[in-house]
């Protein structure tokens, strides 16, 4: 999903200690940051949201169940 924001990131990681697959964060330049890792968490995340350059990047769940618990957290690129 192409998000362009995290509206709750305590909420969000909290959800992510929850997830049972991976969970992926893929910017615009193609990174991808594995969000199982907390110091990827920490450090990716902050470089994505410090960075004005980035208007959205996307978030790739690989079980379904885990994009359940983590989409309420999420703002899509296409919201208003």
């Amino acid at each position: 999903m192409k998000v362009r924001a995290i509206q709750d990131v305590n909420g969000f990681f909290q959800a992510l200690d929850e997830c049972e697959g991976r969970v992926e964060l893929i910017t615009e330049d193609h990174d991808v940051l594995n969000l199982a890792s907390k110091l990827t968490q920490f450090i990716g995340l902050t470089r994505v949201f410090s960075n004005p350059d980035y208007t959205s990047y996307e978030i790739v769940c690989y079980h379904a169940e885990d994009y359940d618990k983590l989409k309420k957290y999420l703002v899509p690129a296409d919201a208003n």
